[in-house]
Parts: C-alpha cells; sequence; structure tokens
C-alpha cells in the first residue's frame, strides 16, 4: 500500500458528549495546523502484522503536510498545496505528483481539503469501541484504494484512525503528543530533490 495516500491529518480536540461526526466537523473547522508523532501498523486480512513505523507529521490547512518517516527506514512526504514530493531516502528517489491526483479520495483530501466531506464520503456513526468515539467513511466513487476509512476520535480530538484497502489490509495509525493551532515554519511544506536523486514525475 502506497505511504503516499495514507497522508492526513488535522487533529482537533472534540467536545464532551459531542458525536464523532460533530467532532470531525469541528476538527476540520477549527484547526488550521497540527503537528504530532504517529505510530502505524499495517495488517494483512487475518490481522498478521506485516509491518510497523513510526514518525512524525506536521499539517497546514488547506492541503500542505509534512509526513515524515523515522524507523524501520526514512521517508518524506512533502505537499506545498499544489504539488506531492515523496522522497525514499534508501532508494535516493523522488516521486512528485499534482496534488490533486496524489490524493484523490484519501485520507488526507477528507481532513485537508474542503469542509465539505459529505459531498465525498458516506459518514456513520459506529459507535464507542476501546474508549474512543468511532466514525466510519465510504468513499462515494469507486476509484479509490481505500474501501473503507474509520476515524477514531478521543478526548485530544482524533486520536486514531484504521483504512481498509481493496485486498483486505488494514493500516493502524495512532497519534500522540497531538498539538493543534501550532505555528509552522512555511519552509518545512517545502522540497528540493537532493542532488543525485532519480526524480520521477507522475
Amino acid at each position: 500500500m502506497s505511504r503516499l495516500l495514507l497522508l492526513l491529518v488535522a487533529l482537533a480536540p472534540g467536545a464532551a458528549g459531542a458525536s464523532s461526526l460533530e467532532a470531525l466537523k469541528a476538527l476540520l473547522g477549527q484547526t488550521a495546523t497540527a503537528r504530532a508523532h504517529f505510530a502505524q501498523m499495517v495488517l494483512d486480512k487475518n490481522l498478521k502484522m506485516l509491518q510497523q513505523s513510526t514518525g512524525t507529521m506536521q499539517f497546514s490547512r488547506p492541503g500542505k503536510f509534512r509526513w515524515q518517516y523515522d524507523k524501520p527506514y526514512e521517508q518524506l512526504i512533502v505537499s506545498d498545496g499544489s504539488q506531492v514530493w515523496l522522497y525514499d531516502k534508501d532508494l535516493n528517489q523522488v516521486t512528485v505528483r499534482r496534488l490533486d491526483r496524489a490524493l484523490g479520495s484519501s485520507p488526507a483530501a477528507l481532513l485537508a481539503g474542503s469542509n465539505e466531506i459529505e459531498k465525498s464520503y458516506t459518514l456513520t456513526g459506529i459507535g464507542n469501541q476501546e474508549g474512543l468515539d468511532w466514525l466510519e467513511a465510504v468513499p462515494r466513487t469507486r476509484d479509490t484504494v481505500f474501501e473503507t476509512i474509520r476515524l477514531g476520535f478521543g478526548k485530544a480530538g482524533l486520536e486514531a484512525m484504521e483504512l481498509r484497502d481493496q485486498f483486505g489490509q488494514i493500516t493502524v495509525i495512532k497519534f500522540s503528543t497531538i498539538e493543534r493551532n501550532a505555528k509552522l515554519p512555511p519552509e518545512i511544506f517545502r522540497f528540493t530533490p537532493p542532488k543525485g536523486a532519480d526524480v520521477i514525475s507522475e
């Protein structure tokens, strides 16, 4: 599963007693920037662990983000609001895509794009599980990698996401050390390919 399609986030605290849908709308409406640490797991359809990774994210709506994997492999994904760069340090390779083509109906589009999310997703509250209030988002179009996206809201706002792809794989992302509406320097959302790197435009 492409890491480029796992980009997200805008994080905001949910109001006490608010539904998951209300929490998502508050998240989109009240958060201009955010930064957090994350831990990510990829499971196969039998829930066997395939991959674990950790890193940090920084986000500025609309459409700008910096998603950095630190362990076990270093990768960097940067968007300036019009283009997205995916840099693989080990391969010394950069993939460049237009933001609209890179995201489509992905989680990043849901959280970093328009507030009118119900135009792109069918949203359903699915109740409280393991201390989080969950919302399920199903893309209205079929040309998307993910069949369902679940967002888990807790006291800190958006604390977890679960993404199920067409092959039954599940990607689980948990956020920590969340800081919303932080002052983020604009240069972190720019990227210049390292000297000698292979650059692939899509």
